[in-house]
């Protein structure tokens, strides 16, 4: 679902909770099981690195992003975080959220297109600031 011109990129560990979350998800009937489908076709093709090798200006988990809309041009700042952490008032938006996935191993000025629950949505990533 995500058409940019690059290719995702992962650190290791962001890839092996993303795939551990997938795996809980087949079993509730709650979720969209095309967006899972989805999520889980961007992993297979992710590029991988180790934690240490990540560019500094890719979407990680506990990165930072400041995000603009195609549509209406509404900037946006949130932080990535595990779904046991994700505080809507406090900004942290879990990586398994529809944003946090379309969000995840792109790269600032990256444009990032996914099928969100309201429809396609495009964003631009402006900024990552990465711990």
């Amino acid at each position: 679902m995500k058409t940019i011109n690059n290719s995702l990129i992962l650190t290791k560990d962001d890839h092996n909770l993303l795939l551990s979350y997938l795996k809980g998800w087949w079993h509730n009937r709650n979720v969209d099981r095309r967006f899972a489908e989805a999520l889980q076709d961007d992993l297979k093709s992710a590029h991988l690195v180790d934690t240490k090798d990540a560019p500094a200006d890719v979407v990680r988990l506990n990165s930072k992003v400041k995000i603009k809309t195609a549509d209406k041009d509404d900037v946006m700042e949130l932080t990535l975080v595990t779904p046991e952490e994700a505080n809507i008032k406090e900004k942290k938006i879990s990586i398994m959220a529809p944003i946090g996935t379309a969000l995840i191993g792109f790269r600032k000025g990256q444009k990032v297109k996914w099928n969100m629950p309201s429809g396609k949505k495009v964003y631009t990533i402006l900024d990552v600031i990465n711990g």
